[in-house]
């Protein structure tokens, strides 16, 4: 990004999603500040099809995988209070676990996706999906699996990693992990409008997301409620608005969440996954850390059939972009 977004590109931008909204691409909304203040903030589409409920900006849309920073940051906060150490290994804090886990894995290797534990997507899960309501409820799904490869040799996006990090919180702060990261980083960044949803209970003005997958190209979006597990939690499957996620920005960057080392250690890289000439990005803790252009920016995006979410961190310009949609990615 420019240092300075002027008028003209703020309406070429504009004209840009509101295209993609006439070729029925994109629903949601987006968020554009610098420095704390909005520049642009519009909604596009509809939050229920059925009821022709518009999105708004106060919508609440579904973050796939974006609330891994706020795990992150949970893990964090409990190593800043001297109440664990990332270069633990996690049998540490989860005896229980098989060995290749407890005595190999470190939080580190967990934060970093450099643990090799996978995704937890397969058959059990599938078998699964609707039963899943705790932390634990997820561990048996890849507890037994064999590693990818040896821990911190590689580097392999990692939903089961950031499951054990979720249940790391709640063994160490002996709360369960919904209630710490409300404590942790929801209160102290004023976001009044973010948690991880619960299928069970209704969600006020949470955006029904929409998917084609498993349909012709062109073909009717469909409802994407009998994919979701019964409730989100620290892998994805939370919920927020943009201007939560600007309000999360800030109090990262004014460091309300952590102290000004300890958020220095969480953005910055640790490990890279993969870049080109013109974008590299590399992994710090539960935070993205990509350079464009030139200029770094932190952050994290996530995607699931019917969720599209992006929260990017430009840290020299101070913008902030937030995009969130009831759409697939595309």
């Amino acid at each position: 990004m420019n240092m300075t977004l002027s008028e003209t590109e703020l309406a070429e931008f504009d004209s840009f999603i509101e295209e993609l909204v006439d070729e029925d691409k994109f629903s949601g909304s987006v968020l554009v500040a610098q420095h704390g203040e909005v520049l642009y903030k519009k909604a596009f589409g509809m939050a229920n099809k059925g009821f022709e409920i518009p999105n708004t900006t106060e919508t609440k849309f579904n973050l796939g995988s974006v609330n891994k920073m706020f795990t992150a940051v949970s893990i964090m906060k409990l190593a800043e209070d001297g109440l664990l150490n990332v270069h633990d290994v996690i049998g540490k804090y989860l005896p229980n676990l098989p060995e290749q886990l407890a005595n190999n894995v470190t939080i580190h290797h967990l934060l970093t996706h450099t643990s090799g534990t996978g995704l937890y997507w397969n058959d059990k899960f599938k078998a699964k999906f609707t039963e899943l309501k705790t932390v634990d409820d997820y561990i048996p799904l890849f507890v037994e699996d064999p590693l990818l490869f040896e821990p911190g040799t590689n580097w392999a996006y990692s939903n089961s990693g950031y499951i054990l990090l979720g249940s790391i919180i709640e063994a160490v702060s002996g709360t369960d992990y919904f209630t710490f990261a409300n404590e942790t980083v929801y209160k102290p960044a004023n976001m009044h409008n973010t948690d991880c949803y619960d299928l069970e209970y209704d969600v006020p003005n949470l955006a029904i997301g929409y998917t084609r997958l498993g349909t012709e190209e062109g073909g009717p979006w469909r409802n994407n409620i009998f994919l979701h597990v019964v409730k989100g939690g620290p892998a994805g499957g939370g919920y927020s608005t943009v201007e939560d996620l600007l309000r999360f920005d800030i109090a990262l960057r004014t460091n309300r969440m952590l102290s000004p080392e300890w958020t220095t250690l969480a953005t910055t890289d640790k490990f890279l996954s993969y870049g080109n000439k013109e974008m590299q990005m590399k992994y710090g803790y539960g935070f993205m850390d990509v350079s464009i252009h030139g200029e770094r920016v932190i952050g994290h995006n996530g995607g699931f059939p019917g969720v599209s979410a992006l929260l990017n961190m430009y840290m020299t310009s101070g913008y902030t972009l937030v995009i969130l949609s009831n759409y697939d990615l595309d």
